[in-house]
């Protein structure tokens, strides 16, 4: 059998394989029904069953991404380490080995290091190289495909962008490149104009006193010092949701702590590079609802200022705990906070909501997600070094001021605070929970009770304990990767207890299968008195990465297969026509004057020939 025809019988059996596993791989959002949730009525609601008013898509769509954690030059050998350092003063030690048995057994234990230490870190640092240039293009992938079948009207990434905040300028401005040159490509960050930062200059008491004064030279040098001094102010941005289509190509990034660290590794220079490169670490935008969409309830807002709104607010939690080592810093935060909560509209008013964009998830009890509550304090004192999730006092905070939520019946509201919801990262296999604040433990989510219990008992138990402190707990929703992909039918709480949904968003690295979010919002006009915002998630996996890589390098072997065939076949093809031609003619040489020996050719002697016949 011809050695091409081999080639191309193996390259017919592997094409099927190739063909269904390529076909899986950039159409895996198809097969593994990525998408965002579709508006649907709510079972109690009022309206018949067609809903004309309901959107046949999600105005709002966020894809969101967890944790990519971009490694570099610290998980690789040093560039100015010697690739066999076992060899750098082998020559040396043989010359003053002193004999030559001496210098046999150094040679053969340098021989034997480099064979056992050094042969294998040299390989192992290539083969790291290489698993670092395919782990970019498998979360590039990744991020492209999804980008491509399901259209988001917006991405996020939720924290930890890269591998350590620990490197320095140079490998963070390289690390940066690679997110944007390979596993961003052709996207870009939130513009400074979008985001809402503005410089106001603070007035001092000098210039108070000398606004009806006039101001002569020296004190126009005071001036201009005083000039300088800053108050960081958010804008609040407000645009008509849908209306800036670019929104699709720009990456909402969230600060992690592998990106500025922990509150207490957080400094100035940190959070500096990582907004040059990213964006700030605290902002928020208001979208309005389009006029068309709210064309058919022109009715019943009728009267209202106030269009129905989707704020996007985006927090840097890492410093919400303390101590903190830049209390400017954390600060900040807080201001920033405050800022959310003095521009956001009463907690009565149904037809706005919040997205909550942050990376370190709210705390919960031990058992409910795979992380527990966990912190670590630097020996120096000088803040927090580790933590899994918000400390509770932090994470009340931020549910009853940001969301406004609150255990007394009595508030505003009844204690049921804004609609929004909670997305972060940080705990890798991620976690779908429920915060709610009540007296009773099970007034969301029941349940089973332990065989010698009974209900009835139970509710008796917490209806007579009234004198507690009402308490925020969390339940889980869903557990294992396929549930998570339902969305919630009917309510998960008794009536009138508040609540609040947080999504931890399960890592897109290799090791955690790849996955994304898919977080619709949509206004549904049949819900209260004016309507009210609706959300639902979804999620999705691609695979361990192990597949992205095995699927291209089948691929590649096909192509060289075929390629290496093709050739083999050319070749076949001249030894055949050598062949059928008699091949190639040998010359004749005669041994004593070096001159070609005679030819026949088509019966007729050379000339040489003949003269040599009329000589004789």
């Amino acid at each position: 059998m011809q050695f091409s025809r081999a080639l191309f019988l193996v390259a017919a059996a592997l094409s099927p394989l190739c063909l269904l596993a390529t076909t899986w791989l950039y159409l895996y959002p198809l097969f593994h029904s990525c998408g965002f949730p579709l508006p649907t009525p709510t079972p109690d609601s009022p309206h018949n069953t067609t809903h004309p008013s309901l959107p046949a898509i999600a105005p709002f769509r966020l894809l969101a991404l967890g944790d990519p954690q971009l490694e570099g030059d610290s998980s690789l050998p040093k560039p100015d380490a010697r690739a066999f350092p076992s060899f750098e003063y082998l020559a040396s030690d043989l010359r003053n080995s002193g004999s030559w048995r001496r210098g046999w057994y150094i040679l053969k234990s340098a021989l034997r290091d480099a064979a056992v230490k050094d042969l294998p870190k040299w390989l192992e640092g290539y083969r790291k190289r290489i698993d670092l240039w395919g782990n970019d293009w498998y979360l590039a992938h990744i991020v492209r495909q999804l980008r491509w079948w399901t259209q988001p009207s917006h991405v996020s990434v939720l924290g930890d962008l890269l591998g350590s905040q620990w490197v320095g300028d140079e490998e963070f401005e390289r690390r940066a490149e690679r997110y944007w040159g390979r596993v961003m490509k052709g996207m870009e960050r939130v513009g400074e104009d979008v985001l809402g930062v503005v410089e106001q200059r603070v007035k001092t008491k000098e210039e108070e006193e000398r606004e009806d004064k006039e101001v002569d030279g020296s004190e126009q040098g005071d001036q201009e010092e005083t000039e300088r001094i800053v108050e960081k102010k958010w804008g609040g941005t407000r645009e008509i949701l849908g209306a800036d289509e670019t929104w699709a190509s720009r990456v909402i990034n969230i600060a992690g702590n592998h990106d500025i660290g922990y509150a207490g590794d957080i400094d100035e220079s940190r959070i500096e590079r990582f907004e040059r490169a990213f964006g700030k670490v605290n902002w928020d935008i208001i979208f309005t609802l389009p006029q068309s969409d709210r064309e058919s309830t022109s009715e019943i807002n009728e009267g209202d200022t106030e269009p129905p709104a989707l704020r996007l607010v985006i927090l840097n939690d890492m410093n919400l705990d303390t101590p903190a080592l830049s209390s400017p810093l954390q600060t900040e935060t807080y201001d920033f906070m405050n800022h959310v909560i003095a521009t956001s509209r009463p907690v009565t008013d149904k037809t706005h909501a919040t997205i909550l964009l942050t990376h370190i998830p709210l705390h919960k009890e031990s058992g409910v997600c795979v992380d527990d509550p966990y912190f670590a304090f630097f020996s120096s004192g000088h803040g927090v070094e580790e933590q899994n999730m918000l400390s509770d006092y932090s994470s009340k905070m931020v549910l009853e001021s940001i969301f406004g939520l609150s255990g007394n019946s009595d508030a505003e509201g009844q204690g049921l605070g804004r609609r929004g919801i909670i997305l972060n990262g940080h705990d890798h296999e991620g976690c779908d929970v429920l915060h709610y604040v009540s007296e009773k433990e099970h007034s969301c989510l029941r349940v089973e009770l332990p065989s010698d219990i009974s209900e009835e008992w139970l509710t008796e138990y917490y209806n007579n304990r009234t004198s507690e402190e009402p308490k925020w707990h969390a339940k889980r929703l869903y557990r294992g990767q396929e549930s998570r992909s339902k969305n919630i039918e009917g309510p998960v709480c008794e009536a009138g207890t508040p609540n609040l949904r947080e999504i931890t968003l399960r890592s897109m690295m290799g090791d955690f299968s790849g996955y994304a979010g898919f977080l619709s919002a949509w206004f549904d006009q049949s819900l209260g008195e004016k309507g009210e915002w609706r959300f639902e998630f979804n999620t999705c996996g691609v695979g361990v990465q192990h597949w992205w890589w095995g699927v291209h390098i089948v691929d590649l072997i096909l192509v060289v297969i075929v390629v290496v065939g093709l050739l083999a076949k050319m070749v076949e093809k001249r030894t055949v026509r050598e062949k059928e031609c008699g091949g190639p003619k040998k010359v004749a040489i005669n041994a004593k004057s070096g001159i070609p020996a005679p030819q026949k050719k088509e019966g007729k002697t050379t000339a040489h020939a003949s003269i040599r016949k009329g000589k004789t």
